[in-house]
């Protein structure tokens, strides 16, 4: 028999279990390793005007928008003005089409000055990049060059940019 006690009883253990169930955090991390076969220069990463590192490897624990890279010659501004430059934006994607994107930009103030070749890992392995020269057709030259830009739709993905 059904009494008021009952279905209270009843609602408060669903609501129990409910409550009681594990709670999935989206998390996410993203590393940026940087090579330097050129012999000369520092590797530098930049989000938002400041350097993040000028080094070998970094880790992004969430998503990483917004950054860029590019060698350190003594030419280059803070933002890789005057330099060949990286742009990525690495990121767990939402919807189809939301995820990482990576392309090579020489783009006034951009200009060539060593070369670069990028390469996802953990996922769209190898798929990338690479601009050896100052008249390379990988990398944007106008906003519309599109094709220039890499995506990919894979979790936690990584990136290694290699100059030279």
């Amino acid at each position: 028999m059904f009494t008021l006690s009952n279905v209270f009883f009843a609602l408060a253990l669903f609501a129990g279990s409910v409550f009681a169930a594990p709670i999935k955090i989206r998390s996410e991390t993203h590393t940026i390793n940087m090579v330097n076969n050129c012999g000369t220069g520092t590797p530098t990463l930049v989000q938002n005007g400041a350097v993040l590192n000028s080094g070998n490897s970094y880790t992004a624990t969430g998503p990483f928008s917004a950054g860029i890279a590019y060698l350190q010659t003594g030419e280059c501004g803070l933002n890789g003005d005057e330099c060949t430059t990286v742009e990525m934006t690495l990121v767990n994607p939402t919807a189809p089409g939301a995820g990482s994107s990576t392309d090579i930009t020489l783009i006034a103030p951009h200009a060539f000055n060593k070369g670069v070749g990028f390469r996802y890992f953990n996922g769209c392995d190898g798929q990338g990049q690479t601009c050896a020269t100052a008249d390379c057709t990988d990398a944007f030259r106008t906003p519309t060059d599109y094709f220039a830009q890499t995506q990919c739709e894979e979790n936690n993905v990584g990136l290694t940019i290699t100059y030279c």
